[in-house]
């Protein structure tokens, strides 16, 4: 029986990386980017109003020159502007003009004048500082300032964000929002971005019918490729679901081969347990190796792994019992896809957390026990609610598996976790 580790190893040295591709900046987000995008303007690329108010120059209305670097916020701590000096009452201040965003008519402020701007609007020239609509009585013809500002107060100065030569999103970065919106101020359109892994999940089994069709007597319903399927796409892979394949072995053999040019990795549950699995595993042995060693885990320990074709593409054998299937979705592929994906971890966060039941495993495996984890409001210890225990009930059942929010992973020597005893236990994907 090969360990856990031994297992994962075998499966994260196959990984299958696609090959870069240039996609529309618009279709970027979540992927992980293929190249270092460097600016070429600055950004901004003009002196520019951080908030809607008045251009003016910070003497005329009571402040002082070159004491700010930053632009504060509106709302900055009153101490602030108990210390700064308050404008006097004829400080009253001519408006000459308007300047909205997006303006290319260069405009002039003399001084002791006062130019209306809207946030994104390009500062007068002479113009230090912008005074905020909320500081002011908000006259059209003259505006009296109600607080003073400084040199900069407000101001988006050039190249405050980005400089030409900067980068804008480095390699390895998965694209955001905010790395969305990087790669456009750096004037980028496309980018070069590693792809989803395409992963495909198919099924096998004399007994299966899939769900638009009603199970006969001795049927049963293809539920574990549907729950495997998912749980490939959430780690991050372009998943297609090809179904139930053919039992007859022409056909079993064309379409194992469709798939092997057009994958990263090949799942297929049901291809392993029971007699009726030996006949696919002799198909997938004619074009590559395949290993069904038991791996020292429960559930799960009746999988099976090797690659096939020239390319060695990763394949998986999984048990026709969803929970099985999941657990092993979840601990041993789920990291091959992470890892064909160019993420940095293909690990969950783990914390230890109080279990507040007991719990029994089988000595010489690595349990793996879906669980409810919480935390305690007063203290923040963690706590874990086991939802599936040998003591307690079948461990095969899917609908305890649809309540877990974490798995509790015991070591190969914990046969026995008691009440209070702590536990590692790993976040899974979180329930709305």
């Amino acid at each position: 029986m090969r360990s856990v580790e031994e297992q994962l190893q075998t499966v994260i040295d196959t990984a299958v990386a696609p090959e870069p591709i240039r996609v529309a900046l618009t279709d970027a987000l979540g992927l992980r980017c293929a190249e270092e995008i460097v600016a070429t303007k600055q950004v901004p690329g003009f002196a520019q109003a951080a908030v809607d108010g008045f251009a003016v120059r910070a003497v005329d209305v009571g402040g002082t020159a070159g004491l700010r670097r930053r632009a504060p916020e509106p709302d900055e701590d009153d101490a602030e502007e108990t210390r700064a000096p308050q404008p006097a009452p004829d400080r009253a201040l001519p408006v000459v003009g308007e300047v909205p965003a997006g303006s290319q008519k260069p405009l002039r402020l003399q001084p002791r004048q006062a130019v209306r701007v809207a946030t994104g609007a390009p500062l007068p020239t002479l113009a230090d500082a912008v005074l905020p609509l909320e500081w002011t009585d908000r006259g059209r013809k003259r505006v009296t300032p109600q607080r003073p500002v400084r040199t900069g107060d407000f101001v988006r100065k050039p190249g405050d964000d980005i400089q030409p030569g900067d980068v804008a999103v480095r390699q390895g970065t998965v694209f955001g929002p905010a790395q969305i919106g990087l790669a456009a101020a750096a004037g980028r359109d496309k980018v070069l971005v590693y792809p989803r892994p395409r992963v495909t999940v198919m099924s096998y089994g004399l007994e299966l019918v899939d769900l638009e069709r009603d199970p006969g007597l001795g049927q049963v319903f293809d539920i574990a490729s549907y729950a495997v399927a998912a749980a490939a796409e959430e780690a991050g892979a372009e998943v297609q679901r090809a179904g139930i394949i053919n039992a007859e072995p022409r056909r079993m053999r064309e379409t194992i081969a469709g798939y092997v040019d057009k994958s990263e990795c090949i799942i297929i549950t049901g291809a392993v347990g029971g007699s009726g699995a030996a006949a696919i595993q002799d198909i997938l042995r004619e074009s590559g190796e395949i290993d069904t060693t038991r791996v020292a885990m429960h559930p799960g320990s009746v999988q099976g792994f090797g690659v096939l074709g020239d390319e060695r593409i990763p394949v998986f054998l999984l048990p026709s019992n969803p929970v099985s299937a999941l657990v092993i979705a979840e601990m041993i592929v789920r990291p091959l896809i992470r890892r064909s994906f160019g993420a940095p971890t293909t690990k969950r966060q783990t914390v230890r957390a109080r279990s507040l039941r007991q719990i029994e495993s089988i000595e010489g495996r690595r349990g793996y026990i879906r669980a409810r984890l919480m935390r305690d409001s007063e203290s923040g210890e963690y706590l874990v609610e086991p939802l599936s225990v040998l003591e307690a009930g079948p461990t095969h059942l899917l609908a305890g598996f649809a309540e877990a929010n974490a798995m509790i992973h015991l070591p190969e020597g914990a046969v026995q976790v008691r009440p209070g005893d702590e536990v590692a236990v790993e976040f899974m994907r979180q329930r709305s």
